[in-house]
């Protein structure tokens, strides 16, 4: 039997300081309807007993020299700044010599001088939720685009770090050559996009599923298998041929370091997970923040330590299923090394031999992979050889 090794990997928190709360109700969001896990008027703003707690107990799990904090939601940006100010100065006080960087990420429209002012000088990283150019980011995010455009601008106007983060939905897949230039066209140079596959009960009351559950209905903004393999080889065709080494696609990233035989830095293409957890605003961890569900509650850090939950066995076992629950058309699967079954969260069909837990999404990662194949055996070789994987944009695959 394998024995665990305690304080062997890192772990991360997404910390949910607004809880569930958000200015915005984009249609696809599966987060707002945590409302729920709330007693009904209770506050869901985290407290500064909560947060002092966390600090300590976060900083204390960690082994490695720098840590992370991770401010997600809802909307962070719902609690003033003077919130983030008085968790910079926990942080500094329970870091113990240990370098702390901090990112947040929000749907852009609350951004204002004072908070990149703020932002500047702390040294955060902003993660900026826009879903592409005006008609494909207002189809599901409400006439927000302009709005978010501002703060981009007002980032960028104080020089704060930004990272864009699109969902690919069944509204604005159908461009990926239009949807890249846009983000070339903003400045963008680091994105993330990631597939909406979300489904409600059979049962009329419109609750989601969590990962794993068979049946339910897709939201029909929900992408197709066939719509997000055509989309992620359509943005890999624009990025190869000028943009490699100067902009940076998360999906191609962690494809690569597959490729190359090193960790993705991205769970969903990972072998196992389970290292990174969700903190709802009253202390309730969650062992992923696509599975805040009470089957995935972990426990609260006013009666256990994040050390004891993020270390348990719970959330051992929880990481290890990702692999050992895949099915047999993934174990045979030539592209396994690649996509590892990618997210748990979308394994949810049958395989081709009648086994559940087959990802959603495979029929389209099957399609990417096949796709840029040559390449990313191309740029293998150059990093093998120590040249550079930009190389391959002089690059031309026979056939």
């Amino acid at each position: 039997m394998q024995t665990l090794s305690p304080f062997s990997r890192p772990i991360y928190v997404m910390l949910k300081p607004a809880g569930p709360r958000c200015n915005l109700r984009c249609r696809y969001c599966y987060y707002t309807e945590k409302e729920a896990l709330y007693a009904p008027d209770a506050p869901t703003d985290m407290t500064d007993e909560t947060l002092e707690t966390f600090t300590r107990q976060y900083l204390e799990a960690q082994t490695a020299p720098e840590v992370l904090f991770t401010w997600h939601g809802g909307e962070p940006l719902l609690r003033p700044v003077s919130f983030y100010r008085r968790a910079l100065e926990l942080q500094r006080r329970y870091a113990r010599g240990r370098h702390v960087d901090n990112c947040l990420q929000t749907n852009g429209t609350l951004i204002t001088e004072e908070w990149c002012r703020f932002f500047r000088d702390e040294g955060f990283l902003i993660g900026i939720s826009i879903d592409g150019p005006r008609q494909a980011h207002n189809a599901l995010r409400g006439h927000t685009f302009d709005s978010v455009m501002r703060g981009i601008e007002l980032l960028d106007r104080h020089g704060v770090e930004w990272n864009a983060m699109a969902t690919v939905n069944a509204l604005n897949a159908a461009d990926p050559a239009g949807f890249y230039r846009f983000f070339r066209s903003i400045g963008c140079r680091f994105l993330q996009f990631t597939p909406v596959v979300e489904r409600t009960a059979d049962d009329g009351t419109g609750r989601l599923l969590s990962g794993g559950e068979e049946g339910g209905r897709l939201t029909p903004w929900s992408v197709t298998p066939e719509q997000w393999g055509d989309f992620a080889c359509g943005v890999f065709d624009e990025w190869v041929r000028a943009d490699v080494g100067e902009v940076f696609v998360q999906l191609f990233d962690a494809t690569l370091a597959n490729w190359a035989g090193v960790p993705p830095g991205v769970c969903s293409l990972a072998p196992v997970c389970g290292q990174a957890a969700a903190m709802e605003a009253d202390g309730t961890l969650y062992s992923c923040d696509h599975f805040v569900f009470p089957a995935y509650r972990l426990g609260n850090i006013r009666r256990e330590s994040v050390t004891q939950m993020m270390y348990g066995r719970r959330q051992a076992a929880f990481g290890q299923s990702k692999r050992a629950a895949l099915p047999r058309q993934c174990r045979e699967c030539r592209w396994l090394f690649a996509c590892n079954g990618e997210c748990p969260r979308n394994r949810f069909v049958r395989d081709s031999h009648g086994l559940p837990g087959l990802n959603y999404l495979c029929p389209g990662y099957r399609r990417y992979f096949e796709h840029v194949a040559p390449y990313m055996d191309y740029m293998k070789a150059e990093l093998d050889a120590g040249r550079a994987p930009a190389n391959v944009m002089g690059f031309h695959p026979a056939g």
